[in-house]
């Protein structure tokens, strides 16, 4: 069975290293599909989560990225992200904390508006909402 490898690194770290027979990313142009023996790209990604289908456990892991790059190159397909978290690493009641934090940030934004603080707050609502998405895929 043909196999690449998935490796996915923050400034704090590897953060997911294994095989995988498929993985599926969010660019800026919208989703890809990566398989063994892809041409190799460099794209950058949005705020979203990462599916990979292991090799070795027959399981789809999900990890949410928060923005980045990923290369895929010679069978090794590498996200290098601003941040990552695996769905069993992520603290949901936190997320959804951030969450709210976000929304009363961007309401009080537009009340006096601050385009700036805005942009800010919908940032962070969609890592938040982003993180909450993964999280239902935990094993």
């Amino acid at each position: 069975m043909a196999e690449l490898q998935v490796q996915i690194v923050t400034p704090a770290g590897v953060i997911y290293d294994h095989r995988a027979s498929r993985v599926i990313v969010k660019a800026i142009d919208g989703q890809l599909g990566i398989l063994p023996g892809h041409t190799p790209i460099i794209v950058p990604l949005t705020i979203d989560g990462v599916r990979i289908e292991r090799v070795s456990v027959n399981e789809e892991n999900v990890i949410a990225v928060n923005g980045g790059i990923m290369e895929m190159r010679d069978n090794v397909c590498s996200i290098i992200a601003d941040s990552a978290e695996r769905a069993r690493d992520i603290d949901v009641e936190r997320a959804f904390t951030a969450k709210q934090r976000a929304e009363e940030t961007i309401r009080k934004a537009e009340a006096v508006h601050n385009s700036k603080q805005q942009r800010r707050a919908e940032i962070s609502l969609r890592k938040a909402i982003n993180r909450i998405s993964v999280s239902k895929h935990k094993k």
